[in-house]
C-alpha cells in the first residue's frame, strides 16, 4: 500500500450560495395577519340579545322611573297651580310641549316601520312571482314600485323609459328586470356610493387612530348612519329604531352565515394589494374593516332594495371595497 503525496482534487458546487437579495424574508412572528376585530367586536355588539332577566330587568326599571317621573310631574304642576296659576299653567303648557314632541317621535318611528314593511312585502312579493312566473303578479310589483317612488325626481326618466318599454315585455322576469334597470339603477349608484363613504372612514379611522376602542365606535356608527341611508336612499325612511332593527338583521345574517369573518380570497383580495398592510398591523387591520364594512353595505342594500338583485346585478363587494379604499394605504393596486 502506498501513500498518495500530492494535489487533491475537490469538485464544488456551482450554485451560487445565498445573498441577503435571494434569501427568504424572515417570518413575522410578532404581527399576526389583520382579522378585522373592530368590525367583528361591532357585530357581535349589534347582534348581542339580553337574557329574559335582563329584558325584565330593564323593562321594570324603565316603568319604575317613568312612573316616578310622571307622579314627580305632575305634583310639581299641581303644586305650582296652587301656589302660583300663571306658573302653574307655564309648566302645563311646557309639559304638554314636551309629550307632543314624543308623540310626534313616536308616530314617526311607526311611520319608519310602515315604510320599512312596505319594502320588505314588494321584495317578497317580486320574489314569489319570479319563483312561479307570475306576470300579473310581476305588474303589480312594478305598479306598486311606481307609486313608491312617483315623488322622486330623479327617477323620472327611468318611470318615463319603463312606462314606455313595460308593453313590449311578456313575462315576469323580464318586467321586473327592466323595472329593476330602469328604476333602481340609479339608486344602486346612490347607495354604492354610501358603503364606500363608510368603508374609507372606518379604515382611515382604525389605520390612523390608535386610542383604543375608537375603531369599534366608528365601526359601529359608520354602519348605522351607512345602513339608515341606504334605507332612505330605496325609501325606507328608517328612524333611530328602524336603523337599529335594519342593522341588526343585517348583521345577524352576515353572522350567520360567517361573512363577518377574515380568511376567504374576498378579503384576502382586496388586503392582499396594500403594501402597508403587510408593514403595519394597524393599516392591514383598517384596509380589512373597511373591506368587511363594504360587506356589511352590500348585505343592507339586498335587505333594503324593494326588488332583488337578480341577472348579474348584485354589486361586487370586492369592486366596492377597491374603490372605496383606492389611494388608501395602496389598496387600490
Amino acid at each position: 500500500m502506498t501513500d498518495r503525496k500530492g494535489p487533491v482534487l475537490i469538485e464544488l458546487d456551482d450554485t451560487p450560495g445565498a445573498t441577503p437579495d435571494t434569501a427568504p424574508p424572515v417570518p413575522d412572528m410578532d404581527m399576526p395577519a389583520p382579522s378585522g376585530q373592530a368590525m367583528q367586536t361591532m357585530a357581535a355588539l349589534a347582534t348581542r340579545r339580553g337574557s329574559r332577566i335582563g329584558r325584565l330587568f330593564w323593562g321594570a326599571l324603565l316603568a319604575l322611573v317613568t312612573f316616578v317621573v310622571s307622579l314627580a310631574a305632575w305634583n310639581f304642576v299641581t303644586g305650582l297651580l296652587a301656589a302660583n296659576p300663571v306658573l302653574g299653567w307655564i309648566a302645563t303648557v311646557l309639559i304638554g310641549l314636551v309629550l307632543l314632541a314624543l308623540l310626534i317621535i313616536a308616530l314617526r318611528e311607526a311611520a319608519s316601520f310602515f315604510r320599512l314593511g312596505k319594502l320588505d312585502d314588494l321584495r317578497q312579493r317580486s320574489e314569489h312571482a319570479l319563483a312561479a312566473g307570475d306576470l300579473a303578479a310581476a305588474r303589480g310589483v312594478t305598479d306598486d314600485l311606481r307609486a313608491l317612488y312617483a315623488n322622486r325626481p330623479e327617477l323620472r326618466l327611468g318611470r318615463e323609459a319603463f312606462e314606455s318599454r313595460k308593453g313590449d315585455v311578456f313575462d315576469a322576469d323580464g318586467l321586473l328586470h327592466l323595472a329593476e334597470t330602469q328604476m333602481l339603477a340609479p339608486l344602486d349608484a346612490a347607495a354604492q356610493a354610501q358603503v364606500e363613504a363608510a368603508a374609507r372612514q372606518v379604515a382611515m379611522v382604525t389605520a390612523l387612530v390608535p386610542i383604543a376602542l375608537a375603531d369599534v365606535f366608528t365601526a359601529l356608527t359608520a354602519n348605522l348612519r351607512m345602513i339608515r341611508r341606504i334605507a332612505e336612499i330605496y325609501g325606507g325612511r328608517a328612524g333611530t329604531l328602524g336603523a337599529w332593527r335594519l342593522t341588526r338583521a343585517v348583521l345577524t345574517h352576515l353572522v350567520a352565515t360567517g361573512a363577518v369573518a377574515v380568511g376567504d380570497d374576498l378579503i384576502g383580495s382586496i388586503a392582499g394589494g396594500s403594501l402597508l398592510s403587510k408593514v403595519s398591523r394597524r393599516f392591514g387591520e383598517g384596509v380589512v374593516n373597511g373591506a368587511l364594512t363594504a360587506r356589511v353595505g352590500v348585505a343592507a342594500m339586498e335587505v333594503c332594495r324593494p326588488l332583488p338583485f337578480h341577472r348579474g346585478t348584485r354589486p361586487s363587494v370586492t369592486r366596492i371595497g377597491r374603490r372605496a379604499l383606492s389611494g388608501l394605504f395602496g389598496s387600490g393596486t
